[in-house]
């Protein structure tokens, strides 16, 4: 078998190979149609996604494995190419000429659009769909049916959780007090069949995030909420809402939800969907969800024959509107789910759009937006579409869990791959049920690594913003199921994410920016549970985080490693994720507490 190149090819030398080869832009191994062959490699299967090409419509196209599996791929070795002029809809798929493979293996191509200077940015277009898109691919969703499944998904409270008992929680805004805290979901004031689907679910007692948020929204007041990952956010939102809607039993009407929940990504949108039907489970309600890369008219005809909660990313959310699928005469709730990202992302015109539409009965109307970080910029920006809203800070803000044990190995960028494999290894004898993500910044640095370690006979799989939505679903669902142990991901997975069973998490790549670290490590060590965090160091590359980094592994009493040089910050509170109030003189959170955000 042929042997790999000890780093992954950068997309510089992907294209001077291909400048070599005359317009082929071929890179062949094995026996591929270009380049230079070297030796007979079993290539990994990885569907071929340009259905524009017949030769291409194999078995391996039509299969529904996104991923890498351990089989021998349709010929010998692995071709790379270089494709030009991608437009996607949040990831859509349909692209040009330029594509060719060898005869079988796995297809790589390199993408301009991988190594942009600002390396969070590299995986764009995750959360809104582009508006020069091509035409989408036409894929029907699988809808969960079985109860069962949906509630055999949820993450148990682990051997920590009564630690979120001593987290401090901040309520700020006018007659706050009125909103007294519950400490059972008995004194939710909840409906009897929320109260079974909620042990069903797992669930002992609320969260502090639960324990202010349903009274707030039961009593239909605007909240900006600031809360910690892992902590039964999205349950704070929907238990109430769920209540108000059945508690009203008003006439559902075409095309007009009761309530719109809108998040960045497809991922968290299906995830915010589907704990939507886990808590509606055994009543009339109806979940519908509107994202990019899912056939348009699947959607519409959901939406027409009526829906309670529409749960939907911006993108697509617009072209209903503007199309008149969906209108908001009968809206009572609006959530926005990871808003601050969504207004540093640019999607405030979306949100103006919606809040200034001529549907829109504002009287009526209660606005919820739910965030990890609420820095002041994006507080004075929300504030906008916020009524006398209140203020709910849980935990300190900016601050990682000291349920997720973080560790930093220094490497260099060459020296990443063989690390990766020899940790992996150690989990070959892991118990079933668990999992390990691994964080990339790029999207050709995730299909190498899932194809190197798919030969190395680990099963893995990968999921970036290139592969087509059902490649995306497909991944998350096996990953989810435990048919692969090994998920490949970029920033697309960072947020909100919740999968039972993840213990561990690598950063390959560190990302640029402290926030997005937070994110990722909370992926594990969630809802109490123990978990771990391994990064790779690179000093060339991540010398400018280690002040940000340092102040993390402080707050959550963790140490910090030796290589670390330079300023290691002022150890406490910061403003850099918002965690007062802005109208209200800044508060200090405990430190001692749980640091979790």
């Amino acid at each position: 078998m042929g042997e790999w190149s000890d780093e992954e090819p950068t997309a510089s030398e992907q294209n001077q190979q291909s400048n070599s080869n005359d317009g082929e832009n071929n890179f062949s191994r094995g026996r591929g149609r270009g380049g230079r062959s070297r030796g007979r490699g079993r290539g990994s299967s990885f569907p071929d996604r340009n259905n524009n090409n017949q030769e291409n419509n194999s078995e391996d196209s039509k299969n529904d494995n996104p991923g890498f599996s351990e089989r021998r791929g349709r010929g010998r070795g692995f071709s790379f190419g270089n494709r030009r002029n991608e437009n996607s809809e949040e990831g859509n798929e349909n692209h040009g000429s330029g594509n060719r493979r060898g005869r079988g293996g796995f297809n790589r191509e390199s993408r301009e659009d991988s190594d942009r200077p600002n390396r969070r940015n590299n995986d764009e277009n995750e959360g809104g769909e582009n508006k020069d898109e091509k035409k989408p691919e036409i894929y029907i969703p699988e809808e969960p049916t079985d109860a069962e499944t949906l509630f055999a998904s949820a993450i148990s409270a682990g051997i920590n959780f009564d630690n979120f008992d001593k987290i401090d929680v901040q309520v700020t805004g006018k007659d706050n007090e009125k909103f007294k805290q519950i400490n059972t979901f008995e004194e939710g004031n909840l409906r009897e069949f929320l109260i079974d689907n909620i042990k069903r679910s797992g669930y002992s007692k609320p969260t502090p995030i639960q324990k202010h948020s349903i009274p707030i929204i039961m009593g239909k007041r605007d909240l900006m909420g600031c809360a910690q990952t892992g902590s039964g956010k999205t349950a704070s939102f929907v238990l109430p809402i769920l209540n108000v809607i059945m508690s009203e039993n008003d006439t559902l009407n075409p095309n007009k939800p009761q309530c719109l929940i809108v998040a960045p990504t497809r991922e968290l949108a299906i995830q915010i969907r589907d704990e939507a039907m886990k808590f509606a489970s055994g009543s009339f309600i109806k979940v519908c969800l509107a994202y990019g890369g899912a056939a348009t008219r699947y959607q519409t005809e959901n939406i027409t024959n009526g829906c309670h909660i529409l749960v939907a990313t911006p993108g697509r959310l617009i072209d209903f509107i503007n199309k008149s699928i969906v209108t908001f005469d009968d809206l009572k709730f609006l959530v926005l789910d990871e808003a601050d990202r969504m207004l540093d992302m640019g999607f405030r015109e979306v949100i103006e759009t919606i809040c200034n539409h001529e549907t829109m009965n504002k009287d009526k109307l209660t606005t919820l937006m739910f965030s990890a970080t609420f820095p002041d910029a994006i507080q004075l920006l929300a504030s906008k579409f916020l009524r006398d809203y209140l203020f709910l800070t849980i935990g300190i803000i900016g601050g990682a869990s000291k349920d997720v044990e973080q560790e930093f190995i220094e490497v260099e960028r060459k020296g990443k791959r063989q690390l990766l494999t020899d940790i992996l290894k150690t989990y070959s004898e892991c118990a079933e049920e668990d999992r390990i993500l691994v964080f990339v910044e790029t999207k050709k640095t995730a299909d190498y690594l899932a194809s190197f370690l798919s030969e190395m006979s680990m099963s893995t799989t990968s999921i970036h913003g290139d592969r087509t939505q059902k490649e995306r679903e497909t991944a998350l669902r096996e990953f989810r199921q435990g048919v692969r142990k090994v998920l490949i991901a970029t920033a697309v997975a960072a947020r909100g994410l919740d999968i039972k069973g993840v213990t561990h998490v690598i950063n390959y790549d560190l990302p640029k920016e402290v926030d997005e670290y937070i994110h990722r490590i909370g992926r594990t060590g969630r809802v109490g549970n123990r978990g771990k965090a391994t990064s790779f160091f690179d000093k060339s590359q991540d010398d400018a985080v280690v002040s940000e980094l340092t102040r993390i592994l402080k707050q959550a009493n963790q140490v910090v490693p030796g290589f670390f040089s330079g300023d290691s910050g002022a150890y406490g509170e910061t403003d850099q994720f918002g965690g007062s109030d802005i109208r209200q003189p800044a508060t200090a959170v405990g430190q001692e507490e749980e640091s979790e955000w």
